[in-house]
């Protein structure tokens, strides 16, 4: 299976132009084009122009006087922060090899786009402007709502306060905002999302990378939703320390398939959510409680261990000691012999995640390194750190996207399990004692229904 990167495509490097006016998910929407594509092994990154506002131009929490265009001197901070933003992509497409950026900001006059455009082209980069523009009004109090709680511009601030002062801030903008034109525009590369992605518009989409960008767009939405992840309940290949297979949960996981309900339940209240298993059958176990539609996906089975499949990790190392070392390693590139590598099922789990982002409230269980790529998508985790990320059996996962992060909160059930994850250099299973720094594969288990928040 080839590498899935631009170069093996085409040699181009793109700059997509962030475009419209205040509470129209345009941080969103740049944040979930680098994730997608350094996802995929596409280097891409997003540079905030608000971000640099706030930590180089000395203006971190501004009123909307502050974005009064007749405000010169705020103009000038303004324009200050759109130049270092603009020097710093720069300087990532030509010392670090960048292939795609995102600048992030309203760009909302056409002077300042034609500026975008003329530097992108002397510097032959592709710019692509994307309009995020909507006339829908409970839509754009929603991402209010969003940003005076996520901003940093509004952190400590009383929401109503906040919200007012939003408001008027994108009165500031309207007075000056030029959207794209059919007609003026039609010699640049756009896409328009109109009210997100009721209609798209898109003209002058030349190449395979511009194309992948705007088909992910397209799915997107910024309503409201969450996601849930969970493991099969424990197996009885995990109690064997086996790798793969398609066994039946033990009875401690079929203890945690009865037990799911109530934690989600718990998690989700009355919301109404689709069930996504993968086909086999530790899966289909573990949800069998649940009251909800269920939909089996094959891209969704674990990662194949090819002739390791069935084998422990002991096994592996003793028959296959140079596979073993290769796979820790690179355990991201490594190839199971007639199996999979994490960049594979990365590849294959595309589709999923593109209807991932189409739907609302969706409940997925399926298994460890499955689990930790789909992970890594959300929370933006480099790849070499992905396959040794800790997912641990029996435990709830609730992922709420926003626009500058994503909410974590884990659940924990009071059912033992075994763990099953490996470190790196050691072929037996169980995560490290932080105080003793001994490898453990003891039952794990936490408090009843406990619950640990992060976001990121």
């Amino acid at each position: 299976m080839p590498v899935y990167t631009v170069s093996n495509v085409q040699n181009i490097r793109v700059c997509v132009v962030m475009v419209g006016l205040p509470a129209r998910g345009k941080s969103f929407i740049s944040q979930k084009i680098v994730r997608y594509l350094s996802w995929l092994s596409i280097q891409a990154k997003c540079f905030n122009v608000g971000n640099y506002r706030r930590q180089h131009a000395g203006a971190e929490q501004p009123n909307a006087d502050f974005f009064d265009f007749g405000n010169k001197e705020a103009y000038k901070i303004r324009q200050h922060a759109v130049t270092m933003a603009v020097e710093d992509m720069m300087r990532w497409f030509n010392e670090k090899g960048g292939v795609v950026a995102i600048l992030d900001a309203t760009n909302s006059t056409s002077e300042r786009r034609e500026w975008i455009l003329k530097l992108c082209r002397e510097n032959a980069i592709e710019p692509m402007f994307l309009e995020s523009w909507c006339d829908d009004q409970d839509l754009i109090l929603r991402n209010i709502s969003e940003v005076k709680t996520t901003s940093p511009d509004y952190q400590g601030i009383d929401p109503d306060v906040a919200t007012k002062d939003f408001l008027e801030r994108i009165s500031k903008y309207e007075s000056v905002y030029e959207p794209l034109d059919e007609e003026v525009d039609k010699d640049k590369t756009f896409v328009r999302l109109i009210n997100v992605a009721q209609q798209v518009i898109i003209n002058r989409i030349e190449t395979y990378l511009e194309s992948r960008i705007v088909f992910y767009v397209m799915n997107l939405h910024i309503r409201p939703r969450s996601i849930w992840l969970s493991r099969h309940g424990e197996s009885i290949y995990n109690v064997e320390k086996k790798i793969g297979g398609d066994s039946h949960l033990s009875p401690r996981g079929l203890q945690y398939a009865s037990k799911l309900p109530e934690l989600v339940k718990r998690s989700a209240g009355d919301v109404d959510l689709t069930v996504w298993t993968s086909t086999l059958v530790r899966t289909g176990e573990t949800a069998q409680h649940l009251p909800y539609k269920q939909l089996q996906w094959k891209a969704l089975d674990e990662l194949d261990a090819g002739v390791c499949d069935g084998m422990t990790y002991e096994e592996i190392e003793e028959i296959y000691p140079e596979d073993f070392k290769a796979r820790d390693d690179n355990k991201y590139e490594y190839r199971y012999r007639g199996g999979e590598s994490y960049r594979d099922v990365v590849i294959r789990l595309e589709p999923i995640i593109m209807e991932l982002e189409r739907q609302e409230n969706i409940l997925i269980i399926t298994h460890q390194a499955v689990l930790r790529c789909i992970y890594a998508y959300f929370m933006n985790v480099p790849q070499e750190e992905s396959p040794w990320m800790s997912i641990p059996l029996h435990t709830l996962i609730k992922l709420e996207p926003r626009a500058y992060g994503t909410n974590v909160t884990r659940i924990k059930a009071n059912i033992p399990a075994v763990s099953t994850y490996k470190e790196k250099g050691t072929s037996q299973v169980g995560e490290s004692d932080l105080n003793s720094g001994n490898s453990r594969s003891v039952l794990t288990s936490a408090p009843e229904l406990n619950e640990q928040q992060e976001s990121t």
